[in-house]
């Protein structure tokens, strides 16, 4: 069987869930290698977690490229560098268009904080989400890791898992408890799952 998987972590923020993966690496993920880390804002947290890690990162700004189209082709340009084989969107805060989710079928994977299909899609991101689970009056919420395709939160469902929401919770405290509960545990092991399909694939070729 062919060398690791070659994992891209896209991130934007704080990057609590590339933490998980790299705590992950090699117990959890077995058959991918995160070889890069890239960010869409400029001095986020998540790039010093890639360092400490001694994991490659850099930054593109869409205000840099001047459109949508160049500021992913840029990213593309990085995923070329780096030979990248699974892209995975870990509170990656930029929708990618259909030119880009399609250069790279059932080679993108996203950890949405929701049970989708419920509060998902255009505008459901970081708090709004569980703002809306509260609203709602929901018993249970959870997290989602999915394919990426041209739809917000629309692509095939890898694994889910259910979070139970309690009488006192604030959207805050809600947030932490399915990131802790649900995002990590599962993020990392659908990571594994798609990592040893693509080892596989690219041995039958």
């Amino acid at each position: 069987m062919r060398e690791k998987t070659r994992i891209a972590v896209l991130v934007s923020g704080g990057g609590t869930n590339l933490q998980a993966l790299i705590d992950a690496q090699d117990k959890v993920i077995r058959d991918g290698e995160i070889v890069v880390v890239i960010s869409n804002k400029a001095g986020a947290y998540a790039l010093e977690r890639a360092t400490k890690a001694g994991i490659p990162g850099g930054t593109v700004l869409k205000k840099d490229c001047g459109s949508q189209s160049a500021f992913e082709q840029a990213i593309k340009d990085i995923l070329n560098e780096y030979q990248v084989d699974l892209i995975v969107l870990a509170g990656f805060l930029s929708i990618l268009s259909a030119d880009f989710t399609n250069a790279y079928p059932k080679r993108i994977i996203n950890v949405h904080p929701s049970l989708i299909p419920s509060f998902c899609g255009a505008g459901y991101y970081g708090l709004r989400v569980h703002e809306a689970a509260l609203n709602y009056g929901v018993k249970v919420t959870g997290a989602t890791v999915h394919f990426v395709n041209e739809v917000p939160d629309g692509g095939e469902i890898i694994l889910q898992k259910a979070v139970a929401i309690r009488k006192n919770d604030t959207p805050e405290k809600l947030q932490l408890r399915v990131m802790r509960q649900a995002e990590w545990k599962i993020l990392p092991r659908a990571v594994q799952l798609v990592s040893k399909q693509i080892r596989k694939q690219t041995e039958e070729q």
